[in-house]
């Protein structure tokens, strides 16, 4: 289960991900469950993404809170 902070790192990273502090507990937390990923740039840097799973996990919340 997600702590709330988890939960909330998960949308951040699929709405913006390029403001993830990639240091963040709440991350590694979210790299574990592989509910995303960390992909390097061209230039070197790195970007955290949603991958499937978190993107389903998001998906299955958003149908409960529109119920």
């Amino acid at each position: 289960m997600l702590s709330p902070h988890e939960f909330a790192t998960l949308m951040l990273v699929k709405n913006a991900p390029e403001q993830i502090d990639l240091d963040r507990a709440d991350l590694d937390a979210l790299l574990e469950c592989q509910l995303v990923s960390l992909e390097k740039l061209a230039g070197g840097q790195r970007i955290s993404l949603v991958t499937s799973h978190g993107d389903r996990v998001l998906k299955a919340v958003s149908r409960f809170r529109k119920t």
